[in-house]
């Protein structure tokens, strides 16, 4: 078939798929945003706690091979002795005396507006809470939620919800400022229309945590009533959250038992593996065994599919990728991103080092305490099992160059820097990096030395490392991937070239690599062989990612790059392979082919209905319902998406798209008026907003509003650069020229080298007679367009004039 080169003339429009949306100040316990605002000027007296209607979360009434919770513990004692008191066996727990850690002795808290009591009837805790257009109400404490180093509570609300109330428990001891009542988000108080307020959308448990924190949850989530009837089969993390069904198992052991312990213990089925286990976890390579712990332990977006115990992490879940306000351009964290992004950037991890190595699965603490842990493999002898480590002596001060026995002197400090969340808890980066000072200016990234000597800045904090190891680092950062990343995040002139040798690069972390195929997809119309070449990757990460962007390409070269995923071996890629085809007509398809592709898109959809419990889940169902025609639809689920988060930028932005392809420009301006008058929608967004509605404007021939727009725009996102391009040419068209001549410096000083803002700049001078200040920015441009054919005729009217 026929694929003309280039058939991407443009980027491609905003079509947004959530993997994660940073918005206002969010946090995340491992899958819940917990967010709180309370306020008021006093309480009541205790009121009795509220009933709320709905079905309450209650163990599964279909087994589905599971055992009854507890069936393991009578012949796996030692091990469910460690368990309980893990992070896993505090995941989640009922609100009884032995298990709530907080004070409810009519404790009061207050932090500004924001003001809660706990009290205690007999064995019941309750809550009394009040806030900005919420009055005083009493809630009873059902769960708790985790135990160090805080602990959170769970209430009920309508419609099957369990709520994380953001008032949490700080449950480390005094002498670390423990043993206290604290606000996950200090000063902040939220309304209850906002979806931060504790009743909101991101506190949500069903929706943002269970399937975390409990064994073999099912949401049991219903579209059209917005409300769930979720079961479980162990109310926490159990043994069969990570070994998988386990009635089998205790099928055979029973048998086992019943012949006396005869040394020959009988067969099991072929179905149910050596023991009745569904899978292995001690006989799994590295890679495998992190996947498993992966399906928690990463930022995700989840492929509805339900546990798939032994299974690759992409038939559960594609995981997020190494995106702005989840990681810094260097792959370091920032958001909480859950160690899976992090450790799979390490050489640890490429090396086939899993989770185990370094953590006890059964009490999820670290197997030594200290630089021991290191010193398992970092030694004189190395194991075996890495042939390629370096022998040498680590622990020592000709290696770490500080104090013995110091904080600095510990490994961690160096090659695993702490980010703090939820006010109270430290997060390592498991991407083992060496700290890299010399980076800083290259991509904006903060690095271990500084984060503890504050005195240096990261040019001396380098030297001194040069001083201790010599030049050996210096020629690495020209290659580092945080440099691509970060030139593709400024929208560098040479940011494609960068990402394509990254892409091009197999040494390269997958993770970096998928990466760098979405940082590139803006670029498609000059790297169209380096995408198309990652359809075919051996990394299902990186074949997802470069998918979305042939959503835009004609029909025949759609179907000839895309169809074939339909088929690949992971879902993760087959449902982007799905969504990417939604919209094509059926009579470009082989006819042979065209009932399995509309069998896996009605899959899809399932799927995508089941789980429109969050914004971004309700976006993706838009984006495919817009995509195949039922744009009236599609605008009920990108409205029921701004109704759960009004600040939820991608499916405003995708609504205004809709709405303006459709004819109905003053609903799509009335769209953006809405999202740009909301108090908290942060500024780069609301600049984002008031960017489009300019361009709206402008359409609608109303340029001196448009004008006024832009100008906000400007000031709200300084650093987009169309932004002073089209305040420029605007500007410029309505005959104000030094104000469009101000703008587009203006844009240069944010953006320099930016091409487009150097030839509006030629232009604008050119127009106004100032042909000398048009010749100096053409010759800007010539010296980063050297090869570009047009400046020299230009150069030559120009000097002609």
């Amino acid at each position: 078939m026929h694929r003309p080169r280039g058939y991407f003339s443009t980027r491609p429009p905003l079509i947004v798929a959530l993997l994660g949306w940073k918005q206002r100040s969010i946090g995340l316990l491992v899958g819940l945003t917990v967010l709180v605002a309370m306020s008021g000027l006093g309480f009541p007296p205790t009121a009795a706690a509220s009933q709320p209607q709905g079905t309450l979360p209650t163990l599964a009434s279909a087994t589905q091979g599971y055992a009854p919770e507890g069936s393991c513990a009578s012949c796996h004692e030692a091990e469910t002795q460690a368990w309980q008191d893990s992070d896993h066996g505090w995941a989640m727990r009922e609100a009884t005396p032995a298990n709530v850690l907080g004070d409810f002795d009519d404790a009061v808290f207050e932090d500004g507006e924001v003001k809660a009591r706990f009290t205690r009837d007999g064995e019941t805790f309750l809550a009394t809470l009040e806030g900005p257009g919420d009055p005083a109400e009493t809630f009873e404490i059902l769960y708790t939620f985790g135990f160090s180093p805080l602990q959170q509570y769970l209430v009920a609300q309508p419609g099957g919800r369990l709520q994380g109330l953001t008032i949490a428990w700080d449950s480390r001891p005094e002498s670390e400022g423990g043993q206290r009542w604290f606000s996950l988000y200090p000063g902040q108080a939220f309304t209850p229309d906002d979806p931060l307020h504790w009743r909101g959308r991101y506190q949500n448990w069903n929706a943002m945590c269970a399937d975390c924190h409990s064994t073999n949850l099912e949401k049991h989530y219903d579209l059209e009533s917005d409300s769930f009837a979720t079961t479980w089969h162990e109310q926490s993390v159990g043994c069969q959250s990570c070994h998988g069904p386990a009635q089998s198992h205790l099928d055979w052991a029973e048998q086992w038992s019943a012949e006396d312990n005869a040394l020959d213990a009988p067969q099991a089925s072929a179905n149910d593996g050596d023991k009745g286990l569904p899978l292995s976890l001690s006989e799994m390579p590295g890679p495998e065994l992190v996947e498993q712990c992966a399906r928690c332990h990463s930022r995700r977006q989840m492929l509805g599919a339900g546990p798939v115990h032994g299974a690759p992490l992409t038939d559960a879940a594609l995981p997020s990728l190494l995106s702005d306000g989840m990681y810094h351009a260097d792959g370091q964290i920032e958001g909480e991103v859950y160690v899976y992004g992090s450790f799979t950037q390490s050489r640890m991890y490429q090396e086939g080092v899993s989770c185990v190595d370094c953590h006890d699965p059964h009490t999820n603490k670290v197997r030594v305490e200290g630089n021991g842990l290191c010193m398992q493999c970092h030694t004189p002898s190395p194991p075996p099992r890495f042939p390629t480590m370096k022998a040498a002596h680590y622990d020592t001060p000709e290696h770490h160059h500080h104090e013995p026995g110091s904080p600095g002197a510990q490994c961690v400090s160096c090659h695993m820097p702490e980010t703090t969340y939820m006010v109270v808890d430290p997060r390592r980066d498991h991407s083992f990096r060496v700290p890299r000072p010399d980076l800083a200016a290259a991509t904006d990234s903060p690095d271990a030395c500084t984060r503890c000597h504050e005195d240096l800045s990261p040019e001396q904090a380098a030297d001194q490392i040069r001083d201790w190891f010599g030049d050996q680092r210096r020629a690495a950062s020209e290659s580092h991937y945080g440099v691509a990343l970060q030139s593709a995040r400024q929208g560098r002139p040479e940011a494609p070239d960068y990402l394509k040798a990254l892409i091009d690069d197999s040494d390269t972390p997958d993770i970096v690599r998928a990466t760098a195929v979405d940082e590139l997809a803006p670029f498609a119309s000059e790297a169209l062989p380096t995408l198309e070449q990652a359809l075919s990757d051996d990394s299902a990460q990186v074949r997802a990612a470069a998918i979305p962007v042939f959503a835009q390409a004609p029909e025949h070269a759609r179907v000839e790059l895309l169809l074939p995923l339909v088929d690949d071996p992971r879902l993760a890629v087959r449902d982007e392979a799905v969504k990417a085809l939604a919209g094509t007509s059926l009579m470009v398809m082989p006819e042979d082919r065209r009932d399995a592709f509309l069998e896996a898109r009605r899959d899809y959809e399932r799927r995508l209905r089941e789980n429109a419990d969050l914004p971004g889940n309700r976006l993706n169902l838009a984006v495919l319902l817009a995509r195949t025609a039922r744009e009236d639809e599609a605008e009920a689920q990108y409205r029921a998406a701004l109704e759960m988060d009004p600040y939820f930028l991608p499916a405003r932005a995708n609504l205004v798209t809709q709405l303006s392809a459709e004819g109905r420009r003053e609903d799509a301006q009335a769209v953006l008026r809405d999202g740009i008058d909301r108090d908290a929608m942060p500024a780069p967004d609301r600049g984002h907003l008031a960017y489009l509605l300019a361009l709206s404007l402008s359409e609608s021939g109303n340029m001196e509003e448009a004008v006024e727009w832009l100008e906000k725009a400007a000031e709200w996102r300084p650093g987009h650069a169309r932004t002073h391009y089209n305040r420029g040419l605007m500007l410029d068209r309505l005959g104000r020229k030094d104000e469009a001549r101000d703008a587009l410096m203006q844009g240069l000083r944010q953006a320099p080298g930016d091409a487009d803002l150097l030839y509006a700049l030629v232009y604008v001078n050119a127009t106004s007679g100032r042909i000398p200040e048009a010749l100096a920015a053409l010759a800007e441009l010539r010296r980063l367009r050297p090869d570009d054919p047009r400046l020299g005729q230009l150069e030559r009217q120009l000097r002609a004039n």
